[in-house]
């Protein structure tokens, strides 16, 4: 949600992180600021208010072109390796063949490297939600690991 200020009393502004695929600035807390000899974005206590702008594809026309994959519609987990980018998590969702969902599948493994993930992503779709803090669409990533 919104804040006027973050968790350490910084006040917060709206900005681009990433724009057209080339990142524009961190998300830097006082601490890692300091560290890095930067200065603050005001996000102690995480992002407020992240916007991933959408496409023009809806969600069947994302699945049409995603042809055959895994729709992942629920993750499990935190275990993001914040060293190496390297991470892995439970999911739920389904099995999609020819751009049409065919049958719900649970208890498998999705693991990436979120480079990879973020220059991965092919299309974001026009059908957008809020949950928590963020607001995005579908998003199409053409390729990580899946493991039963």
């Amino acid at each position: 949600g919104s804040a006027m200020f973050d968790g350490e009393g910084v006040a917060t502004h709206a900005r681009d992180i990433v724009c057209n695929g080339v990142l524009q600035g961190y998300v830097l807390d006082s601490y890692s600021a300091r560290k890095l000899d930067m200065a603050t974005t005001a996000n102690s206590g995480g992002v407020h208010n992240l916007t991933i702008d959408s496409g023009d594809l809806d969600f069947s026309a994302l699945l049409k072109q995603m042809g055959t994959g895994v729709l992942v519609t629920e993750t499990m987990g935190m275990g993001v390796n914040i060293v190496t980018g390297d991470y892995s998590q439970g999911a739920a969702g389904f099995w999609v063949e020819n751009g049409e969902i065919q049958y719900p599948i649970d208890e498998f493994t999705i693991a990436s490297n979120l480079a990879d993930m973020f220059m991965g992503i092919q299309a974001v779709a026009s059908d957008v939600e809020l949950r928590g803090n963020t607001r995005t669409g579908s998003v199409w990533i053409n390729k990580m690991t899946v493991a039963a």
